[in-house]
């Protein structure tokens, strides 16, 4: 893989900082749902499945912002 420019670097940043609040955000409302004893079981998975679909991005974007270097 290329080495990233700068904007790229930034550009990449600010996606992972954007995911990361989501991931929290979503965490958050699922929380909150799960409490409710009116909680709708599909809007949940829902909500669970797109917090996993992000932490697989925010995986993928860490490992290319911060490569492991193995010599």
């Amino acid at each position: 893989m290329l080495p990233l420019n700068k904007e790229q670097e930034a550009q990449l940043g600010l996606e992972l900082a954007t995911k990361r609040q989501e991931h929290a955000d979503l965490d958050a409302a699922i929380h909150t749902l799960s409490q409710s004893h009116m909680a709708d079981r599909m809007l949940i998975q829902r909500l669970k499945k797109r917090k996993l679909a992000l932490k697989d991005r925010i995986v993928q974007l860490e490992n290319i912002l911060l490569p492991d270097i193995i010599a």
